[in-house]
């Protein structure tokens, strides 16, 4: 088997579940069943998905969701979470006051 689904190859018919409803990624609410409609729309990565829906993008940056996301992916595709390219990730990040920098400098400087 490929390490990637072929988007040629039709999916099974979406069917909603009982636990669609679950949100999956707190941080965009973004809920199961949301995720495994957007596979069955064309998503097939989880580049996809997080642009179409923002999963990953909220304060955490993937780091609570990210594993739960993948299962659904691969779920809905019938394959290994493994055959699923990874997504980029990034460190979280907070705004930072431009004060904050400027202190640093001057201490620096041991002014």
């Amino acid at each position: 088997m490929s390490s990637r689904k072929d988007r040629l190859e039709p999916l099974k018919d979406f069917v909603p579940q009982e636990d669609d409803g679950i949100i999956i990624c707190r941080c965009e609410e973004v809920t199961k069943g949301e995720i495994r409609r957007a596979v069955h729309d064309g998503m097939y990565t989880l580049t996809e998905v997080r642009r179409y829906l923002r999963t990953g993008m909220g304060l955490c940056q993937g780091q609570t969701c990210g594993k739960l996301v993948k299962g659904i992916i691969a779920r809905e595709l019938a394959l290994s979470p493994l055959e699923l390219e990874p997504a980029m990730s990034r460190a979280p990040m907070r705004p930072v006051e431009m004060i904050v920098l400027g202190n640093e400098e001057k201490e620096e400087r041991g002014l």
